[in-house]
């Protein structure tokens, strides 16, 4: 099948390259020349494990190609997904500049029959806008459908080639079988395609993502309990995630949730409510508790200091807001690092995928090192800031070594206390 992807962002490039790796004929729009051509080259603007070698391939086997020539590539294709950014506005809510300002270049250049699916995130109602606008424009029959994306940076290409499930929000039986078409080879095995109307397919992304949301608040909120009453989060979480009506996902407390998502579809779904006059009391609640979860963690760096670090040289482990990325939006990593500036303190950091994006949001303020043993050359304290794999076995007596002050603030929970206290260091976490 010929389709258009428009937006070579994460979720546009991930998707065209994984629809392109099953045999359909991609090409994905973008208006940056110059991301278009490394991305021709193979030269991929973001890191996703698996995603660069898939590109080559489609690319390679013309599965797969980019252009900046919108016009031409709807008229070319019999399904245009729309996978442009939506990012936040100042109130919160969601900006929809961009997809409307697509859908109108679809509706300029519609020639016939096309299914119109729209991947970004979007507010309730948004499909409906759409279909409106492109009704405004030309009589050429198309259907809108909503198509959201459940992919996990860092598992992105696995998420898409072998799905949970893939929600299909369609008022058209037209459309909902073209869509059937372009996702059976997803589900050789098992049918997780869920059918809905598309207003309801455009809650869904948001209400999974806030529930997810929430329980990261919620464990990270009894982590704070637990500090001031002396319990221990790490069995309370135990306790509790074993009981199968729980789980044991999104329930690891520390730093709070970032990345490009958690944080914009929380705000977004507040405003959908205020917008509609209905309450948002827990979602606020969830937002605060996330914002608020950083600026404690940097309290107890203070605290451990008698309030004074001026002077003092932190390494850092870890800027991404989640390992396997690169992706800094929202990251943690930026508040704590920016407080400890304001109070005086030196920060030398490493993170394996992110220091290229550091640099652009932190610019000279920090030292980047080219390892996590350079990092902690001539340091005060250690501070773990994202999980990586690679810090979860670090050699102790290379942190005693060259950590003067003996302490390690985890802001992940990765270890346990006591063998951490063993090896001779002061070991500091969130919720024990």
């Amino acid at each position: 099948m010929k389709i258009c992807v428009i937006g070579t962002g994460y979720v546009g490039l991930v998707a065209g390259t994984c629809l392109a790796e099953m045999g359909n004929s991609v090409v994905c729009v973008d208006n940056n020349l110059e991301k278009l051509a490394k991305l021709e080259h193979g030269i991929v603007p973001i890191y996703e494990p698996g995603l660069e070698e898939l590109i080559k391939i489609n690319v390679r086997e013309k599965r797969l190609s980019f252009t900046a020539d919108l016009a031409k590539t709807v008229k070319d294709s019999k399904v245009c997904f729309i996978a442009v950014a939506t990012p936040q506005d100042e109130d919160g809510s969601c900006n929809l500049n961009a997809v409307i300002s697509v859908a109108e270049e679809i509706a300029k250049n519609l020639n016939e029959y096309k299914v119109i699916v729209n991947k970004s995130t979007v507010p309730v109602g948004t499909a409906l806008k759409i279909s409106d606008l492109i009704k405004n424009i030309t009589d050429v029959p198309f259907d809108v459908v909503s198509n959201p994306e459940f992919l996990k940076q860092g598992a992105a290409v696995d998420d898409f080639l072998s799905p949970d499930r893939v929600i299909i929000g369609s008022d058209s039986d037209r459309a909902t079988e073209i869509m059937k078409e372009i996702y059976a080879p997803y589900f050789k095995t098992a049918n997780r395609m869920i059918f809905m109307d598309v207003k309801s397919a455009e809650m869904t992304k948001y209400v999974a993502n806030a529930f997810l949301a929430t329980k990261i608040s919620f464990i990270n909120e009894m982590a704070n309990i637990c500090d001031k009453v002396g319990a221990d989060i790490e069995k309370v979480r135990i306790g509790i995630s074993t009981d199968n009506r729980i789980g044991n996902k999104f329930l690891f407390p520390g730093i709070g949730f970032g990345g490009s998502c958690f944080p914009k579809d929380v705000s977004a779904l507040i405003s959908v409510a205020k917008e509609n006059n209905t309450g948002s009391h827990m979602l606020e609640a969830v937002r605060t508790v996330n914002v608020n979860q950083r600026e404690l963690f940097v309290e107890k760096i203070l605290n451990y200091y008698g309030g004074n670090v001026e002077g003092k040289t932190f390494a850092v482990w870890g800027l991404a807001f989640k390992p396997k990325t690169n992706d800094m939006r929202e990251a943690p990593s930026i508040t704590i690092i920016n407080r400890l500036i304001e109070h005086g303190a030196k920060v030398q950091a490493y993170d394996p995928q992110a220091m290229e994006t550091a640099k652009e949001i932190l610019k000279d303020t920090i030292s980047y090192m080219p390892s996590s043993y350079a990092a902690i050359e001539n340091s005060d304290a250690l501070i773990l800031l994202t999980e990586w794999n690679e810090f979860r076995r670090p050699d102790f007596e290379q942190i005693k070594k060259h950590v003067k002050d003996l302490v390690f603030f985890d802001g992940r929970n990765q270890f346990e206390r006591s063998k951490i206290e063993a090896l001779g260091l002061k070991y500091i976490c969130i919720g024990n």
